[in-house]
């Protein structure tokens, strides 16, 4: 398995790990268990902005995890870029998450938009 591949499974889970600071930060009960999305949905602050975190990462795994497996499917790509631009899409992935949490408005979209560019070169490297 290459490091590429446990990277997919990291992406897959820091949004968990989003969610769990939401919920602590946000005072989840038992009973909001119910209907967490609905807890969710009125929290505030840092409960709100990591729960958006976590949002945008359940929406940005789906492209992440079919670069990786485009890149290693094709056969064209040297596994040493695969698995560097996989990495460098988990550290940007926790630098966004730390500068949603933080409040850096400006520092979160430009790591976003570092790990939408390790997005676009896995494809890159697969043609």
């Amino acid at each position: 398995m290459t490091l590429a591949y446990w990277c997919i499974l990291i992406a897959s889970l820091l949004p968990l790990f989003c969610s769990f600071i939401a919920k602590a930060q946000g005072g989840f009960q038992p009973s909001d268990n119910r209907n967490p999305r609905d807890f969710l949905a009125r929290t505030q602050g840092l409960s709100a902005r990591a729960n958006a975190a976590q949002q945008n990462g359940f929406e940005v795994f789906a492209p992440f995890a079919a670069a990786v497996l485009v890149a290693h499917a094709t056969g064209n790509a040297a596994q040493a870029t695969i698995n560097l631009l996989a990495v460098l899409f988990i550290a940007f992935r926790l630098a966004f998450i730390y500068c949603y949490l933080a409040d850096k408005s400006t520092m979160r979209s430009l790591t976003w938009a570092g790990g939408l560019c390790c997005i676009i070169g896995l494809f890159v490297a697969a043609v």
